[in-house]
This record gives structure tokens, sequence and C-alpha cells, in this order.
């Protein structure tokens, strides 16, 4: 089934901005869902390659979304890691599946039916990843769980 062009305008017009979906929803501030947001992009071109912007969704599980934020905060804050994400109270990987799926149901990201906000749960322990067993990576190298 095709979407009317007309109604696809329509909904993305109407689609709640972020800053709309952080200050409703409460519990994260847009920092986080634009984290997320960048992960995700991060996590479908290191699994689909760099060509695929123009190829349509890519699905990418709740592992595989978390081990690409665990990269992502590591390159980007380093040992501050935990403290920036614990700062936009992200405290675990459940955490990033929250905000993965007030995405979803806000239309900024989709979710097949078999996708479930568990996939989620203790993809890893933030303590152990970004203090007990932090490593510096180069861009090329990969996080390890």
């Amino acid at each position: 089934m095709v979407q009317n062009p007309d109604r696809e305008c329509i909904e993305k017009i109407m689609k709640k901005s972020i800053k709309e979906i952080a200050r409703i929803d409460g519990r994260y501030p847009v920092r986080a869902f634009e984290f997320v947001h960048e992960g995700l992009g991060r996590a479908v071109k290191k699994h689909y390659g760099d060509e695929v912007e123009n190829e349509g969704p890519h699905h990418i599980s709740g592992k595989q979304l978390c081990l690409s934020l665990a990269e992502l905060a590591a390159e980007k804050w380093g040992r501050m890691a935990k403290v920036v994400l614990n700062q936009l109270s992200i405290k675990s990987t459940y955490d990033f599946g929250h905000i993965v799926y007030l995405m979803v149901e806000h239309k900024w990201m989709y979710a097949r039916p078999e996708d479930s906000i568990e996939e989620f749960k203790n993809v890893y322990d933030f303590e152990k990843v970004f203090e007990k067993e932090f490593q510096f990576l180069s861009k090329n190298s990969g996080f390890k769980s």
C-alpha cells in the first residue's frame, strides 16, 4: 500500500518536534533524543554501509543500537561518557529503549511488529562499560560487549 503524497506531507507537518516530545514526556532532555537519533544513523551506516540514505528504512536491533550508542558516547565524551549520559537522564540501555519508543510513537522512527522495548533491557552495564572496562576507541575499532 502506498500512502497518498498529500497525506504524507500533512503528517510531516503535524509530527511533533523532538523538543515537543521531550517537553511532553518530561523524562529526558532534547539532547538525549538528539543523541539517540544520531546513534541510529551511525548504527545504520555501520551495518548497511554509507550508501543507505536513499534506500528507505533499514532495521537495527535494540542491541545493535545500544552498542552503537556506547561507541558514540565513548568517542564524544571519553571517560566522561557515563556522567554526560546520566546528565541526560540516561542511566541504562533501557532508557535508550524508552527514548526510541517515544520517537516511534511520534513517527521519528519506525518499529516492526516483532520489535520490543525489551530488546533494550540490560544490553550492557553502564558502570562496567563506561568506567571499569572503559576503552578509548578509534573510529574503526568498534565497541565490544
